[in-house]
Order: structure tokens, then sequence, then C-alpha cells
């Protein structure tokens, strides 16, 4: 819609993680500095946390873009709340590798023998963990063994781990002394400044062929924008794809604060909404679309191990059908939600014709009144 509108030759704040569209903020620069450091190490745990929303996941498709491949051998997992059995058998399936109906022993002897084969041929093994607060103790102390394999002094695994806030106070937890040990490095993402979410937004458009003069923005756009968005890189995309749709409808060449507090309004507007109409379906809906979101993600990371690996594709193959058997049932429960939400909606604006037909009813000479005068103007939700 608004990207042949101002001419743009992609969608410029789509919430996928894409390395195209990295923007290297005072923190994000500092953590892939930190990144980079420990890719040069080649062993130890690099840390890196950060808020919701805040690119995390971004950062390290950045980097792996710098990756040598005839160097660096690497995978990322996306983790939920794995013990660590389980966890062992998502890291060996992250690199392709087959896991079917094979005991610890046997996993980790794989596992030993798939680093060793690299280390031969001269290349490093990296491992990334998303989401690594999901992970109990147990789990994490998994982790830590794995980086004990070794040929000499010469460590065979590396990890990334990626968290939001609170791994920071589980890595201070007395239990986790041997990990902390283990960590070269650490980074905490913090949202932009103000000045960084201008340069932020600006950047984006940029990549997709803005050239500065359509749309162009006043003063006092970016300041109203950082203050609906604290800064939140998820949030400004949110909120800028909203911005420019509004821009669209409205045939706006210009962008003024006023358009955004009209757009703020209409998302907190919609936010009210959504509380006071779905209740605890709604937070219901959020957490089974998160659920369909990860196994998705897992979808993806399988098939391009396929394409990777075809030596591997059978067990990925079994890998892919169970995790499409496992968003079946979350589509068919997001269904039934979506059809309560919007018999709802259906409801509430029954209610309000109602009321309205029942005011123009009582109101004085009602049908003398031009057709166009009751008109109602659209708006975006």
């Amino acid at each position: 819609m608004y990207t042949d509108y101002y001419r743009f030759n992609a969608k410029p704040f789509q919430l996928s993680p894409d390395p195209r569209f990295f923007f290297g903020s005072r923190a994000h620069t500092r953590a892939l500095a930190y990144l980079r450091y420990g890719l040069s190490q080649g062993e130890g745990f690099i840390v890196v946390t950060g808020g919701i929303g805040t690119g995390k996941t971004t950062l390290v498709k950045s980097l792996f873009q710098e990756l040598d491949p005839n160097q660096v051998v690497a995978a990322q997992l996306v983790t939920t709340q794995l013990e660590a059995d389980e966890l062992l058998r998502s890291v060996v399936a992250s690199f392709g590798l087959p896991y079917e109906g094979m005991g610890k022993a046997a996993l980790l002897k794989h596992f030993e023998d798939f680093l060793r084969g690299h280390a031969r041929q001269g290349r490093r093994v990296l491992l990334v963990v998303d989401e690594a607060q999901n992970l109990p103790p147990r789990s994490l102390e998994e982790l830590r063994m794995l980086s004990n394999f070794q040929i000499g002094e010469t460590p065979l695994l590396q990890s990334f781990l990626l968290g939001q806030e609170e791994f920071r106070h589980t890595l201070q937890e007395p239990g986790m002394e041997q990990l902390r040990q283990r960590v070269i490095a650490s980074s905490h993402l913090t949202p932009l400044t103000e000045e960084e979410t201008r340069d932020y937004i600006e950047h984006r458009l940029r990549v997709v062929g803005w050239d500065g003069r359509q749309p162009t923005f006043n003063e006092g756009v970016y300041s109203a924008l950082h203050r609906f968005t604290q800064g939140i890189p998820r949030l400004i995309n949110v909120f800028s794809d909203r911005l420019m749709l509004y821009g669209f409808l409205e045939e706006l060449r210009e962008f003024t604060p006023a358009a955004v507090e009209a757009v703020g309004q209409e998302l907190e507007q919609g936010r009210e909404v959504g509380v006071q109409g779905a209740g605890r379906n709604s937070r219901s809906l959020l957490r089974v679309s998160h659920a369909m979101e990860q196994r998705l993600i897992e979808l993806e990371e399988a098939m391009e191990t396929v394409l990777q690996h075809p030596e591997w594709q059978d067990a990925q193959l079994e890998r892919m059908e169970r995790r499409i058997a496992q968003v079946e049932p979350a589509v068919r429960v997001l269904r039934r939600e979506l059809a309560d939400v919007r018999r709802r909606i259906d409801q509430q604006d029954r209610l309000g014709d109602s009321f309205l037909d029942d005011k123009f009813d009582d109101a004085p000479y009602a049908d003398d009144q031009p057709a166009a005068q009751t008109s109602m103007e659209a708006r975006p939700l």
C-alpha cells in the first residue's frame, strides 16, 4: 500500500529481523564489537542481554553476514523452557545432525565427532542461543559442559547467549559461578535515545530508497515518536509502519507532530479496546500466537538446515513434520479466538448502531437531513 505511494522498494519497518536494516546505535555498536571480539578469541561465552524488542536477534543476524563459512560453522537455537536432555537434542539438531532414537551418551559422542571433524578442517563451531532466559539452571550447566570439548588447549565450541534482562540476574545466582567464569564478555542493549531514534528511522527509510524528499518530517515528529515508543526498536517499527499507513490514507507528503499524535491515539484506543473487549481471551490469543510464531521459526530453521545439509534431510524432514503437527492445533485455537473477538466487535458495533438509530429517531426533522451529512469518514484502527 504505502510502499508504492512513497516509492519505497520494500517495506521499511518490517518486524522480522533483517541484517540489511541493522542500525549501529551506541549500545548496538558496542555489543557487536564484543561479539567480534569473542569470535577472535574462539572460546568461552559472550552474553548479550536487552529488553524485549531491543534488537538482539537482528544484531546476531548482522554478525552472521560477516562470517566466512570456510572458517566458522554457526547455528542459532531459539529456546523455550528446555530441560538438559531436550537442550542437547536441540543443539545437535540445530547443526543438522541426526538425533532420533539416540541416548545422551551417543548424542555427546556424535556431537564431539562433529566438532573434531570441523577442527581438523580448520573450522570453528559457533552456537548462538536466543531467549536464554527461558533455560533452567540444569540446561545452562549442560551448555557449560559442552564447552569442555577440546583438542589439547583449543576449545571446539564457542557459544553466544542472548537473553532478556532477567538473564543478567540468573547469571548472578550462586549456582552459576562456573558458567560466569567462562563468560569472557557481556553487553546490555538499551533503548535508543531521541537522536538515535531519528537516525534509526531515517536509516531504515534510506535502505528502501527514501531520498529525504518524500515524505518529509517536520520538527517535533521524532521527539513525539520517541515519546510514544520509548526508543525501543520493535515499537518504533510498529509505530512507524502505522504512521506510514496513516500518511497513505490521508495522502500526506509531509508528516507533522499532529499526525504522530493521531496515530498514537489510535494505537492507544486499540489497546484499550483489546483489553476491555477481549480480556482473558486476548491474553490467551497472544500466548497462542507467540507459540505459533516460535514453531514457525523452528520450521524455517529446519528448512535452512535441509538446504545446507542434504545428507541429513531424512532426520530434518521428520523434525519438520512434528513441528507442523504442533502448529496445526495452534492455528485452530487462533481461528476460534479470532472468531470470538470478531463476534464481540460485531456485537459492539450493533449496539453502537442501535444507539445512533435511537438518537436519529428522536432528532427533530431528521428525515429532512441530506444523507451526505450523516456519512462518517473511515479511519484505520
